[in-house]
């Protein structure tokens, strides 16, 4: 059995190598493949940015994305917000999002992985911004004060930590009351087979560590959120299951058959009470739950 340090070892092995590969002007993926290729050749980092925010990053914040998302399109991020990313990688998500809150507005990216931090400085250098601040640590313990954000972004990050309880409940500490959690992730519909489960190595590939959307929604609320939802923004199917699977010996077949649209690209929305931040109750998290069934199912792509 997998321990959460293993998991943790992994992961950052495979973004410190990440880094590198894109630092060395080569190009990158949470599972391997081309950055910039199609849907096809990629289902679940490809087409995330348009050509607009393309524009707005140095392109090697771009070549680092390792996302699934993009939570900046869907934040709906204002002018003078503070935003934390979790997981900020080569900083695309944190660049983007410190144009959208302007000079009022500060933009803060937290990664544990000190090549992607390096190259995140550069590209931040690059940018020319001024309100960007990057720092080392581990989004299981977030180096920020009680209630010092507006909201809270990530892209493709939480579903890797071994401690889903702990992050939450730190994002739910930083945000300030009212303040917003909004991050893109992988989320698991229905049931995902032991063997995919086990695979520590599967966790740096956006797949083995994914929460199902029940226990997404139940874990925010358990961590104090209201108003949870979950907006699927892209299905994998047997194809794309295949690919998260290569390298794992003759039954990939008969597995990626049992994973064909269980795993979707899912944007995940809730607040933190403007009230206080008292517990809440078991029938919230019920009602939490509930919303898994009803939240958006129109794919943007890779359907």
């Amino acid at each position: 059995m997998s321990t959460q340090g293993d998991v943790k070892d992994v992961v950052r092995a495979k973004y410190g190598q990440a880094a590198t590969r894109v630092a060395q002007g080569e190009t990158s993926s949470c599972c391997g493949a081309d950055a910039r290729s199609d849907c096809g050749a990629n289902p679940i980092t490809s087409n995330l940015y348009d050509a607009l925010q393309t524009g707005e990053v140095p392109e090697k914040a771009l070549l680092a994305s390792l996302g699934c998302g993009n939570p900046t399109a869907l934040a709906e991020l204002k002018p003078g917000e503070t935003v934390l990313d979790l997981g900020a990688g080569g900083g695309i998500d944190v660049l983007l999002s410190a144009r959208r809150v302007g000079p009022t507005g500060k933009a803060f990216g937290l990664d544990m992985t000190d090549e992607m931090l390096a190259l995140a400085d550069e590209n931040k250098r690059k940018s020319g911004l001024t309100n960007v601040h990057f720092l080392k640590g581990e989004i299981e313990d977030i180096p920020l004060p009680d209630g010092s954000v507006d909201v809270i972004i990530s892209n493709c990050v939480i579903n890797l930590s071994g401690d889903k309880d702990r992050v939450l409940k730190e994002a739910f500490r930083v945000l300030k009351p009212g303040g917003r959690f909004a991050v893109s992730d992988i989320v698991v519909r229905g049931e995902v087979p032991q063997s995919i489960r086990k695979s520590v190595e599967l966790w740096a590939g956006c797949v083995a560590g994914a929460l199902s959307d029940q226990d997404y929604l139940a874990k925010l609320a358990a961590a104090g959120f209201e108003d949870g939802s979950i907006e699927v923004t892209r299905v994998y199917r047997v194809a794309h299951a295949r690919e998260f699977l290569s390298g794992q010996g003759e039954e990939i077949n008969r597995l990626a058959q049992q994973l064909d649209g269980k795993f979707v690209s899912g944007f995940i929305r809730a607040t933190k009470p403007a009230m206080g931040s008292a517990s809440r109750t078991s029938s919230d998290a019920t009602d939490m739950r509930t919303n898994a069934a009803s939240a958006c199912c129109a794919p943007r792509c890779c359907e």
